[in-house]
């Protein structure tokens, strides 16, 4: 293995972080990406085949982006450049772009590694298509946010995206025993502790050496921290989670998706992260709301009162009182039986609806205040409901011009059976 520290070593730097006298400098050295940079992986296969082009590093926040980017850069005869989108403008980008061709008018391209990436706005992205269609440039561009959505499709179709993973257990492991190694001494602290600092780094290699730094700075040698004793130091750490972000959609995605699937569970558990992470409670409860009507519908018509009146105990008791409210609308919806038969029901409905715009009702169906409408044949025929022995006509409301449809097929699920039973007993009446 590669000798990390062989340059850098505390003795002669002791005022660099931690995290940076750590960075690997060998794809085989950084933890937690195989998929990527294993024996098959696509990174490694580019490197090996001399043939690095433009990408797109997508991974949340200390997963290796700005390291693998330095390898890869080491790994090519390119002049490495790199700027920091949060801090370089339009003017940054031109002197960039004017040295970068110069060096390729001498013979030498340019890798130009650009952070946060996807705080470009449109035009500062279009800035860099040019440049990458001429080979002046090769981008490597490193972002925490769902590129699909923070990136120009142009520049899209320039670059190949690599999804990096949050590092595992396994890898923060890895990370410890380096640091221990290097700094020549074990972490002060019990099993447990150890597990929990791991806990805290929530997949973030940089925050959990940082982390390592403060308990080093703020123990003796004759302490032993245990959990309680280690949160006593230790900042906790807000959750990776933005109101603007992906994690905020994928959040919101999987606490619906739970209470679709009937996982009460696991709703609970994404509900209670995103009330963590500082969410506002209201979003959550229109989630709710939608679920009641989208998946639950007329297979419990209660879902959706009790998400309503879940609401307004949440508008008059505030937090976290108002948590208690919310808990119970996510028990009843998770566990309530469930169909989208309303859901489906209008979308065909507004189909035909497009479909056939122009067609008046039936003249059955009309009202008839005024003589004329009397004389058009307006209300003639119509058969008052309440008067039929079934309290049902049977009558026909669609357009005389058009055949009658299905919309609502019911399920045989909760109330819904019960519907479809009835429904089944109209078309009866209504054939015969």
């Amino acid at each position: 293995m590669t000798d990390l520290f062989a340059e850098n070593t505390i003795e002669n730097d002791n005022k660099r972080p931690l995290a940076d006298l750590l960075r690997p400098c060998e794809l085989s050295d950084v933890v937690g990406q195989q998929h990527l940079l294993g024996e098959n992986g696509a990174l490694r296969r580019m490197v090996e085949a001399g043939t690095l082009s433009s990408l797109i590093l997508w991974g949340t926040p200390g997963c290796g982006k700005t390291t693998i980017a330095r390898i890869l850069a080491n790994h090519s005869d390119l002049h490495f450049e790199q700027i920091s989108a949060i801090f370089s403008g339009v003017a940054d980008l031109r002197k960039v772009f004017d040295a970068a061709k110069i060096r390729k008018a001498n013979g030498r391209g340019t890798l130009l590694f650009v952070d946060e990436i996807h705080r470009f706005n449109k035009s500062q992205q279009d800035a860099f298509l040019p440049v990458m269609e001429d080979g002046t440039i090769t981008l490597i561009g490193a972002t925490t946010e769902n590129p699909s959505f923070e990136l120009n499709s142009a520049l899209l179709s320039r670059a190949q995206v690599f999804t990096l993973k949050a590092i595992d257990d396994d890898g923060l492991e890895d990370l410890l025993k380096r640091a221990e190694e290097k700094l020549g001494k074990e972490l002060p602290m019990d099993d447990d502790a150890r597990e929990l600092l791991k806990n805290l780094a929530d997949g973030d290699g940089r925050y959990l050496l940082s982390m390592v730094e403060q308990i080093f700075a703020q123990t003796t040698a004759s302490e032993l921290l245990t959990s309680e004793s280690l949160l006593q130091i230790m900042q906790k750490r807000a959750a990776l989670y933005d109101k603007g972000n992906d994690a905020h959609y994928n959040l919101i995605s999987a606490f619906h998706k739970s209470l679709r699937g009937s996982d009460v569970d696991g709703a609970l558990y994404w509900m209670a992260r995103m009330l963590d992470a500082g969410e506002n409670p209201e979003y959550i409860l229109r989630r709710m709301t939608c679920v009641a009507s989208e998946d639950i519908s007329m297979a419990d018509p209660t879902a959706l009162q009790v998400v309503i009146a879940a609401w307004q105990a949440y508008e008059r008791l505030g937090l976290p009182e108002g948590e208690l409210a919310m808990a119970q609308a996510c028990v009843h919806l998770a566990t309530a039986p469930k169909s989208n038969a309303s859901y489906m029901a209008l979308k065909a409905a507004k189909l035909a609806a497009k479909e056939t715009g122009s067609l008046m009702p039936p003249k059955h169906a009309l009202n008839a205040p005024t003589k004329l409408m009397k004389a058009e044949g307006y209300n003639l025929g119509y058969r008052y409901d309440h008067d039929t022995p079934e309290g049902f006509s049977g009558q026909n409301y669609f357009p005389d011009d058009m055949e009658r449809q299905e919309f609502y097929k019911p399920v045989e699920r909760g109330f819904e059976r019960d519907i479809k039973k009835r429904l089944d007993y109209w078309g009866k009446l209504r054939r015969d």
